[in-house]
């Protein structure tokens, strides 16, 4: 099975699911696209930076190492160094190391950024809520949510870690 390559293991897809799939790409890079511009339109907050926020808005005083901010972003270390960074001079967060580990660093909003935050959200769930919300049924954006979970978990363990991605390749 070793000398097996990817694509002698997998089938192609059917002309059905080809569609599917392309409508999925389509969909999710032109949700994110509009969503970003009314960001950057009518926000003071960019997409990136206020999925940064809410996920210190929803951690234990507000804080979390940056590793973890990474992963619950998807983000590189690298491009969430950036960003926080410029959130930083902001005002909207402070890095400090962790408590008991020299090497960790720690990401925790500030009340400035918690007030921004709260500003924008009106603005975001309105987004969120005209772009795809009312663009489905009550039991389609239901059906939605579990079905990224499962695409979330399964690229988890399918190549969106290191470990999934040498596992998927070998």
């Amino acid at each position: 099975m070793a000398a097996e390559t990817i694509e002698q293991r997998d089938s192609w897809l059917t002309e059905e699911q080809q569609g599917s799939w392309r409508h999925y790409l389509e969909g999710t890079a032109r949700f994110v696209e509009a969503l970003g511009a009314v960001h950057d339109r009518t926000l003071d907050l960019s997409l990136g930076e206020y999925s940064l926020l809410v996920q210190l808005s929803e951690a234990p005083e507000r804080t979390m190492r940056m590793s973890a901010l990474a992963d619950g972003l998807v983000l590189s270390r690298s491009r969430l160094t950036h960003t926080v960074a410029r959130m930083e001079q902001r005002g909207l967060v402070e890095r400090r190391a962790a408590e008991g580990d020299r090497r960790g660093v720690n990401c925790t909003m500030t009340d400035a950024g918690y007030a921004a935050l709260e500003t924008a959200a009106p603005g975001h769930v309105a987004a969120v809520r005209r772009i795809m919300v009312d663009a489905l049924e009550p039991e389609e954006f239901a059906v939605l949510g579990r079905i990224m979970a499962k695409v979330a978990e399964s690229s988890k363990l399918s190549g969106g870690t290191e470990e999934g991605l040498t596992a998927l390749c070998d």
